[in-house]
């Protein structure tokens, strides 16, 4: 026989006692979808374009526009992309700086 406490489990966000199955489905939060300038939805591995010439800090080099990024990785931050460019390793731009290509 099975305690009935082991089926439930407490949610602290809501104070109640809810079934096991539905807390871990709750623990998993919707992901954010993270999305360029225009609006459209970015995924890891995609290519972008720059929108606009960018300083980067600490490279004293600008990232001209119209300058294609492969591969992007997104980050914990749905506004930040992680990516590399030929002459510059471990660059984060913001989404509002890229578009989809």
């Amino acid at each position: 026989m099975t305690d009935a406490h082991e089926d439930y489990v407490y949610d602290e966000a809501s104070g109640e006692w809810v079934p096991a199955g539905q807390a871990a489905a709750a623990a998993e939060p919707d992901a954010v979808p993270v999305r360029d300038a225009a609006g459209t939805v970015l995924a890891d591995g995609d290519s972008v374009t720059l929108i606009k010439d960018l300083k980067v800090k600490g490279a004293n080099q600008t990232l001209k526009q119209g300058t294609v990024i492969k591969s992007i990785r997104l980050t914990a931050d749905p506004e930040e992309i992680d990516c590399r460019h030929e002459s510059i390793k471990g660059l984060v731009l913001r989404t509002e700086f890229v578009r989809k290509r």
